[in-house]
């Protein structure tokens, strides 16, 4: 049976619905890992098997999806505005399965080299290889996965029983389990299927999609539905039995039966419409008839199934309409690249519930006002309903505004500036931040799913600080788009890193709808992206909740809706109210306190019992019997205090509220910092039952009880339910085979960004024509290398070699600041940057979500790292991000310093980070890749870089779905299991941002009571989204007289009220509430600031009193007022005041020296610009411990002495928010002991509670222009510090006057007066030692705090023994060890003296600079020692030959091998070819046809051959038509129609009308917007009013129409055009006419000329294949030699051969090749058989050096090629004949006595320069009198002498034989051997036995020529050629 894990086709990236596309059979993944044996994917992707695509599979406008909705079935719920697309079962592939591909490669032309190069194969094969590790998921419960199969084949079917019990579980548990169990899939499949399963099937599929939290997991049932014969099959014989059943108990179950079947057609349809609507309208069908018949035959059918009946016909007809339009598109897109012409979007102004979250593009039109209400803050809201659509349009107004409002003031500007980009980037917008050029670089990986690293333009910031930089922080909202906002995607930053912010780089997750809809937009595409400033993330899922709030659900409406002040008891109490509060109690009074009636206030214990104070007191009280309690708790209160205190009650007395449905505690803050508090103290008396709900926590307690710790704790796998288990098994197995796929197309992509790709990788994406161009270059024998290896030819290429580049680049010396800078950042102060902190409170860390990674063990993710390594290494010619490694390298490996290495890397980073890149139509006319200038080469890079990226990330779109999918369902598992832990939870902390966007979690939770710390800081609705219908008592703590709760536009909060928290409205609406009145933190002088000013009433509690004074200062609390300016920061609107800086630092230092311990000390800023500021002027070694902070998030904070910069300093009196009473309070009540503050009072002081401020800092003249220091050893000192140049006058911290304290090594102190270290202590004395380090009395050189040394260092004259010089050696030392370092005075052999040291070996290489006499003959200088090295240096000499094309040789003695193989002709021809193009081939003296890709065009089609191949004719009818002429010829004819002279009457997209003619294409410029390009003059008459314009679509250039006509008519033409065959040319740039529809005829005409001449120049094709079969079989026939010997470059021959298109040159390569390679492998073979050892070695690297010129890529067999080659080949001939009599005299023992005249010979052969033919024929007559004196044959005897021996034995052939030595004997009477003897001369066995020869023994060819032994007649006949008889 098939499997039922048979993937979906593969949907094409351009395809919105269903293709239908699928892959060839049999395709098991290549048979990865054996994943047929665990996953259950063996047997899918039958041949021939339609599988529907997911992808194409929603309906496009919303009106479906509310029609989908309105069904009357409760079980269709509504599916929210974040869909997931299911997950695609993807058909099988083999590892080289097509992976649709083929269309991009399409692009690049025949020109492109189709196949990759070897360098590339082999990273294919490392990328793959090295990230198959397989992850198992969780390891305890690999059980499940096993027992899912039966003898391998395939899952095992889920069993009636087991359905059974599933329909009784949780709709969860049954929505998991069935998604994730393949037995399931195989169950669907099994056809025929039993009516009682069919109905339980059904039953179990209706309750699974009736779970309301899993939408992946119910997408991918769904899809799994649609994809099986369960529907189309099984479900339709089904239906249609009930009409003929007559079984009365099946009968009675049919409606119940009928009403599972709609519910599951409607899930399915209204997810995938598109797919799904023709199998789903069968059945429809089918019910309708049933229904009808059950009806008639009795059955009682409710009317509610009748109701849904309708409701499911009326959809299906409206998307069968739709599809009939064609307009029946996908939903994933829902938000997503919505255009104007989409579905109406009106916010519906009765519900707020229809308004979708993300904008429409009709929001972002001008005339869009959003219909808003204020947020009620003096009286009650009328009814639930306003209020919870109050504050969804008010919060979802606050995100859009921005956004809304930035977008249409850009579009403006754009149109303003006529849509110049310069203007525009550098323009500052007030609500957004714009990017430039952003595109999609590479997918990534991640824990919740597939993101994308983006790349944008990051020059027009190169201001931005990252580090401290608002800009794309976590969570940040950003909006892309390619059409000026017609259309646009959404997405979030995910990730940021400051580092690759500085390179334009940021990590995005787009939603959902704008993910399905990337498939839809070309890969490198680019980007306008604009960021608004608001944490979207946190709107998105309190929006989201705000939605899925019902009104009958929202807890305390009493309270929160209708404002009643009249609170009662928590529902509980009014059960049972009966408290024991003994372990509240001090240890003390512990056990006096009983249990009492909380309800009853006299019962109460007294308050100094519970460790309370009054105010304490009756929060305490409150919040127990109140089921709202508020309690405000200003600075130093103890409200945290309180708030232990409260929770500490409730958990020890948890049978009250917690005994019905057990749920646990919840904790909800704003920050972390107040979280980890709050939970550490509820620790204290609760050790067990913490859940900590987000990672970002600091504190060692918690980290036990971090929900991410608890899952990863060995017990937890084994709590887990079984099916979450099995479901996370089956699904991460999954992920894993995604995430390997991806990765392997990712790891290639980040290349690209981090550094210089090598060519052979880039060869398919350049033009034939520029890699030979590139290759023809000369290149040194020896290319530079970086870290050891060779950096290639595109770092040359590129003007990246060292010596080029130091040459180039000296001015970029300081271009590298903003690198150097970080590196001098690094001895600065740590500060945590405010992005930090926002980033920290807005990133809920791994405990929520899946990481693929998190139970895999270090040794997979090294083992990948090593594989992402070997990648890099092998495909990047530099890596940017090892750009700083020191390999090992040897003496001439490149060695680059540190800062060229650094202007390097930067120069690097400049060029990949521009988006500028070079058209094709730039390319096409580049002849010589060397010759361009380095900007244009960089272009033409990224040209090819852009190409090879649109491959890769075509062929990764299909993963990356497959993987979100994938992790989406996996996530949701994940949840799951986290909701098993927090049930079983007392008590959970999470901070707002957590609990709003695990909302739904906390819905099935249910804590009934919930207590929120920093209440007042949070907005109303984030409070509201964190209740549940559940809770029944709320406890908020907080101050809204501190920092409150923040809006991102200002208009909203103060005009309507948004910032008001949910705390102070309730407040003010005069609910109950408790203040806590007694302060614990500030000194009175402190606290008098905030009382009356801010809190009508303070008190001091006793402990405040008891404060020592500040060291140093003469008060405790002080303002200093100044009048210094601020400054504006470029990036954002914060402000800086470095005079204030200056001062606070100062102060800090001095405090510091006053023994004042850093961690004591707090500077505080109002603005974030300040931080920055400061942290310049704060050395990490003289500051390090002090913090620095800004106000607001210094809340809830504290320290003994705080420094206040107030920044606000300007001639507008501007104060900002410093006249916000609340950030006034945080700012002035963070100080225990001391505060000191700095800032301008003139401007603050016309703030009102600012000047009461300073009204009560002067009674005590705590206010002024100077800080009065006072040194703490001479009182009477003092210093008045006005500005931070005062504190210099306490240097030390003292005064100026000395210390003269005598120290224990009797000298005296030497500092001024300093208050620190007050016994000297610490002190180190710098003065000179004065003890004798031995008995010469040589004092100490160290200075007096350091320890002597044990031997004495000084330095003394000795003799050296072993040469009796003079030396300055150590006191210590003996002379005889140490090593003269005087010169040496030896002369080296050569006579020149050694440059060595006296005491050290003299040198073996002179380095003397000489004349040196080369081999070659040349003269030049060099090192002294390669007169006596056989190792020679590169000649230099240049080498002036006339080359046989007549140019001189352009080549060195060195390169062109001493004139045996000169350097190519580099002279470009640059003849104009037939087709307009030049002749781009080097020095040659017939054109070969034109390589380029073929331009010719028309608007059906493009040729798709190379330039030189004949065009084939499009045939298709002319497209030239308008209203008034129309054309009745084929395409590739001449025009049988007129051009049209009408005006044309389109509109351009500015607005104004046309300029071109009728039936033309609409020219891009306007006459009004483009005024000076439309009437520059050129013909004349372009500045007529009337004049109308044609723009020709080959460059882009517009022209009058008359002028061109005439320009274009045959009557034009001047005397040379009338003679040459060509294309009409752009009058202003020369671009060949090839497309254009109103010049067809003309166009026709000539390319009909010009394709005759092309099939002349090719030749006729019959003579082609002619002599291509005539090479082919020379090739077969010398198959057997090739194949051994040049195997390689003979293989190449044959697929040359095979080429679909050759011409006659093609072919004279071809046939010269295979000649050489012939007469090559001919002599390998001699080599290997006829020469001895060393010889043969030798002559093989001659051989090699020969090949290696056959080879080289510039070799085109010109004239001079092919006479160096076979003067070569003559040379290695005659070469391997005189090895070949050598191996003979050795076998003979003649070396000896031939040995002077082989190495005469064998000196001509190997001298320098060319072998001439005079040498050839010297070589053969030495070889001829070498024959003379030892004969070839081996004999010993002259040929004259051996024609008189055969003649004189008048034997016939075959009787003469030699012995294994050679010795020649004669065998008489037949021939045959009888007898054996022993050989006269060596004593061998010669003769035999039987007519057989004994081994060794051969018939002796040489003396009579005879091949075999005559023993026979018909053996002896053999030895003649029959044609002689």
């Amino acid at each position: 049976m098939e499997s039922l894990n048979l993937r979906s086709g593969r949907r094409g990236p351009q395809n919105d619905n269903d293709t239908g596309q699928h892959e060839t059979g049999q395709g098991q993944r290549g048979q990865r890992g054996q994943r047929g044996q665990r996953g259950q994917r063996g047997q899918r992707g039958q041949r021939g098997q339609r599988r529907g695509g997911v992808h194409g599979d929603r309906s496009g406008g919303p009106e479906v999806r509310r029609r989908a909705q309105s069904q009357g079935n409760n079980r269709a719920q509504s599916q929210g505005n974040s869909q997931r697309d299911a997950d695609r079962q993807r058909g099988g592939r083999g590892r080289g399965g097509s992976r649709g591909a083929g269309d991009e490669r399409q692009r690049f032309g025949g020109s492109r080299n189709e196949q990759p190069g070897g360098a590339e194969r082999q990273g294919m094969r490392t990328g793959e290889a090295g990230i198959g590790v397989r992850k198992e998921g969780h390891t305890g419960d690999r059980r499940e996965g096993r027992d899912e199969k039966r003898d391998g084949a395939g899952p095992r079917k889920l069993g009636y029983k087991t359905l059974e019990d599933l329909s009784k579980t949780e709709p969860s548990v049954v929505a998991i389990t069935l998604s994730s169990n393949p037995g399931f899939q195989a169950l669907l499949d099994e056809t025929p299927m039993r009516p009682d399963l069919t109905q339980l099937v059904c039953l179990v599929l209706s309750k699974a999609f009736t779970a309301r939290t899993d939408r992946s997991t119910l997408l991918h049932l769904a899809n799994i539905i649609k994809e099986s014969k369960f529907l189309d099959t099984t479900l339709l014989h089904n239906v249609g039995g009930m009409m003929s059943d007559s079984n009365p108990a099946r009968r009675a179950q049919y409606p119940q039966h009928l009403e599972n079947i709609l519910a599951i057609l409607s899930e399915v349809v209204s997810i995938f419409p598109a797919s799904s609507v023709t199998k789903v309208s069968m059945l429809v069908a089918m019910l309708q008839a049933s229904i009808s018949t059950l009806r008639s035959s009795g059955l009682d059918i409710p009317s509610k199934i009748e109701e849904q009946m309708e409701n499911m016909k009326g959809l299906i007809e409206h998307l069968q309409e739709k599809s009939r339009e064609g307009t029946l598109h996908t939903d994933k897109d829902k938000y997503a690249l919505l255009t104007n012409g989409d579905a109406n979007q009106e916010e519906d102004q009765g519900d707020f519930r229809n308004i979708p979250i993300y904008p429409t593009p009709e929001e972002f039109q001008e005339e869009h006002r959003p219909y808003l209400r204020p947020n009620l803050t003096s009286q009650r809201y009328t009814n639930t309903h306003l209020y919870l659509d109050t504050h969804f349009r008010l919060l979802r107004e606050d995100f859009v505004r921005p956004l809304r409002e930035g977008i249409q003031q850009l579009v403006q500007n754009q149109m303003d500036m006529g849509r110049n980009d310069k203007r525009v980037k550098l323009k500052r917008f007030d609500d957004i931040r714009v990017y430039f050029d952003t595109r999609l670089v590479v997918p990534k990986c991640t824990h919740t799913g597939l993101d994308y690293i983006v790349q944008f333009d990051v020059q027009p910031l190169k201001f931005v600080r990252w580090q401290n930089s608002k800009r794309l922080l976590f969570g940040s909202l950003v909006c892309l788009s390619h059409d000026n906002f017609e259309s646009f995607l959404y997405a979030t930053v995910s990730d940021r890193d400051p580092k690759n912010l500085q390179k334009g780089q940021v990590q995005l997750t787009f939603t959902n709808e704008s993910r399905n809809m990337l498939a839809r937009i070309q890969t490198d595409q680019l980007f306008l992206m604009v960021e608004t400033t608001a944490y979207f993330e946190a709107y998105r899922y309190v929006l989201e909740g705000l939605k899925e709030q019902t009104e009958e659900d929202l807890p305390f409406q009493r309270y929160i809706v209708e404002c009643s002040t009249n609170v009662d008891p928590p529902a509980y109490l009014r059960r049972k109210n009966v408290y024991d509060l003994s372990p509240v109690a001090k240890p003390e009074h512990k056990t006096s306190i009983r249990p009492f009636n909380s309800l009853e206030p006299k019962a109460w214990p007294d308050k100094e019992k519970l460790g309370l104070d009054e105010s304490q007191m009756k929060a305490f009280q409150l919040a127990l019997t109140k089921e709202l309690a508020i309690i405000q708790g200003p600075p130093g209160t103890g409200k945290t205090y309180v708030g232990l205190k409260i929770a500490q009650a409730l958990l020890t007395n948890e049978g009250l509220w917690n005994n019905t449905n057990p749920a646990p505690m919840l904790i909800v803050c704003y920050t972390n910092h107040a979280l980890d508090q709050f939970l550490e103290g509820i620790h204290k008396f609760l050790s067990n039952g913490i859940v900590r709900v987000g990672g970002r926590s600091n504190s060692e307690i918690l980290k036990k009880f971090n929900l991410r710790e608890l899952t990863h704790s060995p017990n937890f796998k084994r709590t887990l339910p079984p099916h979450l288990r099995t479901a996370f098994n089956q699904i991460y197995r999954q992920l894993c085979d995604e995430e390997r796929e991806l990765k392997a197309q990712a790891m290639k992509l980040e290349c690209s960004l981090k550094g210089v790709i090598r060519e052979p990788f880039l060869q398919r994406f350049i033009s034939q024509g520029h890699w030979k161009s590139l290759h023809s270059h000369p290149v040194e024998e020896s290319l530079e290398s970086w870290n050891g290896r060779n950096t290639g030819l595109m770092m040359k290429w590129l003007g990246l070699e060292l010596t080029n580049f130091q040459q180039r680049e000296p001015e970029t010396a300081n271009g590298n600041n903003a690198e150097e800078a970080i590196e001098v950042d690094d001895d600065l102060i740590a500060i945590a940057e405010e992005a930090e902190l926002i980033q920290a409170e807005r990133m809920i860390d791994d405990g929520w979500t899946i990481d693929p990674r998190a139970d895999g063990d270090d040794k997979k993710k090294e083992i990948f790292e090593e594989t992402v390594e070997e990648v890099e290494e092998m495909m990047l010619a530099m890596n940017l991000e090892k750009v700083d490694v020191r390999a090992e390298q040897n003496e001439e490996a490149w060695q680059i310093q540190r800062d060229q290495r650094r202007k390097m890397k930067n120069k690097i980073k400049r060029e990949l980070g521009k988006s500028s890149v070079m058209t094709e139509q730039e390319e096409n006319s580049v002849f010589d890749v060397w010759a361009l200038n380095l900007e244009d080469r960089w272009r033409l890079y990224r040209l090819w870089i852009t190409r090879y990226r649109i491959e890769l990330r075509t062929n990764a779109l299909e993963s990356e779905q497959a993987y979100q999918n994938t992790a989406d369902r996996l996530a949701e598992v994940k949840r799951q299991e986290y909701l098993h832990v927090l049930k079983k939870a007392k008590v959970i902390g999470m901070t707002t941002t957590g609990a709003a966007k695990f909302r739904a979690i906390l819905q099935n939770v249910r804590p009934c009571l919930v207590v929120v710390e920093e209440a007042a800081e949070v907005l109303e609705a984030h409070t509201i989204t964190t209740l549940s219908n559940a809770c029944q008592h709320l406890i908020l703590i907080g101050d809204h007289q501190q920092l409150r709760p923040s809006a991102t536009v200002y208009d909203l909060a103060k005009n309507f009220s948004l910032e008001m928290s949910m705390f102070e409205r309730l407040v003010n609406m005069g609910l109950p509430y408790v203040r806590l009145n007694y302060q614990h933190r500030m000194r009175p002088d402190i606290a008098r600031l905030l009382t009356p000013h801010i809190y009508s009433e303070l008190e001091n509690h006793p402990s405040v009193f008891e404060y020592e004074d500040i060291k140093g200062l003469n008060t405790n609390l002080f303002f200093l007022e100044h009048n210094h300016l601020e400054e504006e920061i470029k990036d954002g609107k914060s402000h800086q005041n470095s005079h204030e800086a200056k001062f606070v630092v100062a102060l800090c230092k001095y405090l510091l020296l006053q023994d004042y311990k850093p961690e004591q000390i707090t500077i505080l800023t109002t603005y974030t610009g300040q931080l920055h500021c400061l942290r310049q002027q704060m050395p990490a070694s003289d500051f390090s411990g002090v913090k620095v902070h800004v106000v607001d998030k210094y809340q809830g904070e504290e320290n003994d002495i705080i420094l206040l910069s107030l920044v606000r300093s300007n001639p507008q009196g501007k104060v900002g928010f410093l006249n916000i009473p609340n950030r006034v309070c945080v700012a002035l009540s963070r100080a225990k002991k001391g505060l000191y503050c700095i800032g301008n009072s003139g401007i603050l002081g016309r703030v009102e509670l600012w000047s009461n401020i300073f009204h009560t800092l002067r009674e005590k003249k705590q206010v002024g222009r100077a800080l009065t220091l006072c040194c703490q050893n001479h009182p009477n000192r003092q210093v008045e510090a006005i500005s931070a140049e005062d504190f210099k006058q306490a240097p030390e911290g003292g005064c100026t006057q000395p210390c003269q304290f005598r120290l224990d090594c009797g000298h005296v102190c030497t500092r001024v007066c300093h208050p620190y270290d007050p016994k000297h202590k610490e002190f180190k004395c710098l003065k000179k030692c004065e003890k004798t380090l031995c008995d010469q009395e040589h004092k100490c050189m160290r200075l007096c705090h350091q320890e002597c040394p044990k031997k004495c260092p000084i330095k003394v004259e000795k003799i050296i023994p072993q040469c009796q010089d003079t030396q300055m050696v150590p006191c210590h030392q003996d002379p005889q060890t140490f090593t003269c370092q005087e010169p040496c005075k030896k002369l080296l052999p050569c006579g020149h003296p050694c440059d060595s040291v006296c005491g050290k070996p003299c040198s073996t290489k002179c380095i003397a600079t000489v004349i040196l006499k080369l081999c070659c003959g040349h003269s030049q200088q060099g090192a002294c020692f390669y007169k006596t090295s056989r190792e020679q240096p590169e000649c230099k000499a240049p080498c002036k030959h006339q080359l046989k094309c007549g140019h001189g040789c352009r080549g060195t003695c060195s390169k062109c091998y001493q004139g045996r193989f000169h350097n190519p002709c580099a002279r470009r021809c640059e003849r104009l070819l037939i087709c307009s193009h030049k002749c781009m081939e080097p020095c040659t003296r017939d054109c070969p046809p034109c390589r380029r890709p073929c331009e010719n065009c028309c608007v059906h089609s493009n040729c798709k051959r190379d330039c030189g191949q004949p065009c084939a004719p499009c045939i298709e009818p002319c497209a030239w038509q308008c209203p008034h002429q129309s054309c009745s010829k084929l395409c590739h004819e001449p025009c049988d129609r007129p051009p049209c002279t009408q005006p044309c009457k389109e509109t351009l997209k500015c607005g104004h009308p046309c300029i071109g003619l009728c039936g033309d294409k609409c020219p891009s410029k306007c006459r009004l917007c483009d005024h000076e390009d439309v009437a520059e003059i050129f013909f004349g008459t372009e500045d007529e009013p009337e004049a109308r314009f044609i723009q020709l679509e080959d460059c882009g250039h517009i022209f009058e129409s008359t002028a061109m006509d005439q320009w274009m008519s045959d009557a034009n033409q001047g005397p040379e055009e009338q003679v040459a065959i060509k294309l009409k040319e752009c009058p202003r740039c020369k671009t060949p006419i090839r497309k254009n529809l109103r010049y067809g005829s003309h166009i026709n005409r000539s390319l009909a000329e010009i394709e005759m001449v092309k099939k002349k120049i090719n030749g006729r094709q019959s003579d082609i294949d002619e002599k291509r079969g005539s090479l082919l079989n020379q090739w077969i026939e010398n198959l057997n030699i090739g194949e051994i010997y040049v195997q390689k470059e003979y293989m190449e021959i044959r697929e040359n051969l095979a080429k679909t298109y050759l011409t006659a040159s093609d072919l004279w390569i071809l046939e010269n090749k295979i000649d050489f390679l012939i007469r090559v492998a001919k002599l390998r073979e001699v080599q290997k058989e006829k020469m001895l050892f060393t010889d043969g070695y030798m002559f093989g690297q001659s051989v090699q050096q020969f090949m290696s010129w056959l080879n080289n890529t510039s070799q085109k067999f010109t004239d001079q090629q092919v006479f160096d080659l076979q003067r070569e080949l003559q040379r290695l001939s005659l070469l391997a004949e005189l090895n070949v009599r050598c191996h003979i005299a050795d076998t003979k023992g003649q070396t000896e006595k031939m040995h002077s005249e082989v190495e005469d010979i064998r000196h001509a052969l190997e001298m320098p320069g060319q072998f001439t033919e005079q040498d050839q024929l010297n070589v053969k007559e030495a070889m001829k009198s070498l024959d003379k004196k030892f004969p070839v044959t081996g004999l010993g005897i002259s040929e004259e002498e051996r024609k008189m021996i055969v003649s004189a034995m008048k034997m016939p052939p075959g009787h003469w034989h030699k012995c294994p030595n050679g010795h020649v004997y004669i065998i008489t009477e037949c021939g045959g051997a009888n007898q054996r003897f022993n050989c006269p001369d060596c004593k061998a066995s010669i003769g035999g036995v039987n007519h057989r020869l004994d081994t060794g023994n051969q018939v002796a060819t040489e003396m009579d020529g005879s091949q075999h032994s005559a023993w026979s007649e018909a053996n002896n006949l053999r030895n003649f050629d029959l044609q002689d008889f």
